[in-house]
């Protein structure tokens, strides 16, 4: 009886330890959140440095609340959302179709690799105008570029977590006169996901880049033309809001990808446990 009543008391003792390492994981990012603030409000207050090169937080939030009300940040925002999602859809499309044939085609990795690497390793940058001259000074360039920078991560990635699949288990499919449907359905699938979800984590923090690149080069729209246009006026505390705008986009498409994450590898979790 006694050790049943103590049995009972240590996993009450785990479940509550579980529960505040969860409620400190999920308030973490908050608090850091948090710190930052109030490093940025102290360095601010005491004029460390110059405001004219990190405003304080309350001219940062005059500036967003300008913004949005006028309706600039807004629109500059939609149509950089706009050119993320676009990019990162046909980027990361191409990536698993392209990283899916060169994982079962190792010939297809040595004609198409030094193309891929040499692209991959030129600075987004220096070839972004051309991406202007040829798709024009409009959504496509900028989508184009976009599909660029997040087509490596995937591709990479894609390679790996079918290359991955454990040769043992594709003899048992074999011996099971299992098609190659069946084998990619029932087994590359869901031996690569994990490692094709981390791609798409990292192109989901790339496609900003690509999209603020396109509009620095090819201005007219977006936060990357709203950050030069505040930048040539001086007026940091906008750049600062459109750079933040940038972070929540970013980290918002990241979260969404963790989320299809933690829905899907479900079983990856309870093998952990």
């Amino acid at each position: 009886m006694q050790k049943k009543v103590k049995s009972s008391a240590g996993n009450q003792d785990k479940n509550a330890s579980v529960r505040r390492a969860m409620t400190l994981r999920r308030a973490s990012p908050f608090l850091t959140v948090f710190v930052l603030l109030l490093v940025w409000q102290w360095v601010s207050a005491r004029e460390i440095i110059s405001h004219i090169l990190v405003p304080p937080p309350a001219d940062v939030y005059l500036a967003f609340s300008n913004a949005m009300a006028d309706g600039t940040l807004p629109k500059h925002a939609l149509v950089t959302l706009e050119e993320m999602l676009y990019g990162l859809l046909i980027g990361v499309g191409i990536g698993l179709v392209i990283g899916y044939a060169i994982a079962k085609a190792p010939l297809l990795e040595s004609i198409l690799s030094p193309v891929i690497v040499g692209f991959q390793s030129t600075p987004i940058v220096a070839y972004a105008p051309l991406l202007v001259i040829w798709f024009g000074s409009g959504l496509a360039s900028k989508v184009v570029t976009t599909a660029v920078i997040v087509f490596f991560p995937m591709l990479v990635n894609t390679i790996v977590g079918i290359r991955g699949v454990s040769p043992n288990l594709r003899d048992l499919l074999r011996s099971l006169k299992a098609g190659r449907w069946q084998t990619f359905r029932h087994l590359e699938v869901p031996s690569a996901l994990p490692v094709v979800l981390a791609g798409l984590k990292t192109s989901a923090t790339l496609a900003v880049i690509g999209a603020v690149v396109g509009e620095f080069v090819s201005q007219g729209s977006g936060l990357g033309f709203l950050v030069t246009s505040a930048r040539n006026l001086y007026d940091t505390p906008l750049v600062v809001v459109a750079v933040l705008t940038m972070t929540a986009i970013s980290l918002s498409l990241y979260g969404l990808v963790a989320y299809v994450e933690w829905r899907f590898l479900v079983w990856q979790r309870r093998s952990i446990l």
